[in-house]
């Protein structure tokens, strides 16, 4: 990982484009109220409220060959407490192959770390230690980014002895969708390796994005999206099928390869990341009416979605 002069985040973790891209659900609703003209300049004291639920996490790399036993062989990220008894969300590209975690808190108690739950398609990951007391984070509600706020990004950049550090920025975009499945959020913040699973936060000292359950929907499908939507030019063409899994809701709805989809429940799309966005807004049961153009005929299609296999 290097240091960017703009990065991509998304969720309730930062990473970059050089480093494994952690996709999670998307902020929605009505704004937030700004924050007074005062506490534009109080990042020290957003630093210092925060801190507390920023963890470093280390480790010994899974690795083949004689650096195995090597001591100083170590890899090491962020974490943030989200509940006080000892549980830690990071990103799954941190923990996956490190051996012996160990999670440091702010005060420098050292904790045995296990993994309970990893998404490696959102790069989210459970760490769980045996603490009490801990400070959980503070997760905005309801908030909406906008381009141009000031950000605050903490976490273990080059190795454990620099842990929580900080480093200020604005968000230089939203929407944005580099190589990933979904929305993304673009910061200028000073990124370094280890401030991978470390939050963003506004200057309300809040952690940007919501929390909640991976439970995706699946139908499926494999789709393809226009060459414009590819090179990220504005457009109008659908999604076209390319792909469907034998045994799988969609097949079992009636899709089929070359089918071209238009919308889901009346809600349009273009882009690939625009589709997953929208499937983030249903869970695995729910019945929705799909849009397709098959054998040239326009006709709408119910669907019941099943668990992520």
């Amino acid at each position: 990982m290097k240091v960017r002069t703009s990065l991509l985040i998304n969720s309730l973790l930062v990473w970059t484009i050089m480093g494994a891209t952690v996709p999670w659900a998307s902020a929605a609703g009505a704004p937030v109220s700004a924050p007074a003209p005062s506490a534009v300049t109080d990042i020290p004291g957003v630093i210092a409220r925060v801190s507390a639920s920023v963890v470093a996490i280390v480790g010994k790399p899974e690795v083949k060959g004689n650096n195995r036993d090597n001591r100083f062989n170590l890899a090491h990220g962020t974490g943030i407490v989200v509940k006080a008894d000892g549980w830690i969300l990071t990103n799954a590209h941190v923990v996956k192959e490190m051996d012996n975690l160990t999670v440091i808190t702010v005060d420098g108690k050292q904790y045995a770390g296990t993994v309970t739950n990893m998404d490696e398609e959102s790069d989210l990951a459970l760490v769980k230690i045996a603490a009490t007391g801990l400070s959980p984070a503070k997760f905005a509600a309801n908030y909406s980014i906008k381009v141009g706020e000031t950000d605050v990004a903490i976490g273990t950049p080059i190795s454990v002895s620099l842990r929580n550090s900080a480093s200020a920025g604005i968000i230089s975009g939203v929407d944005r969708s580099v190589s990933s499945t979904y929305r993304l959020i673009q910061t200028d913040a000073s990124i370094n390796p280890g401030n991978s699973g470390g939050p963003l936060v506004n200057l309300k000292g809040e952690v940007v994005f919501t929390y909640g359950k991976v439970n995706r929907p699946y139908w499926g499908a494999e789709l393809e999206e226009s060459w414009a939507a590819v090179v990220g030019l504005p457009t109008k063409e659908p999604l076209r099928i390319i792909r469907v899994e034998p045994g799988s809701p969609a097949e079992k709805a009636g899709f089929q390869s070359g089918d071209v989809i238009y919308s889901v429940n009346q809600a349009s799309f273009t882009t690939l990341v625009e589709f997953n966005e929208l499937l983030k807004s249903y869970l695995p049961g729910q019945t929705v009416e799909i849009m397709v153009q098959s054998g040239g005929d326009l006709i709408k299609r119910k669907v019941t979605f099943g668990k992520q296999p």
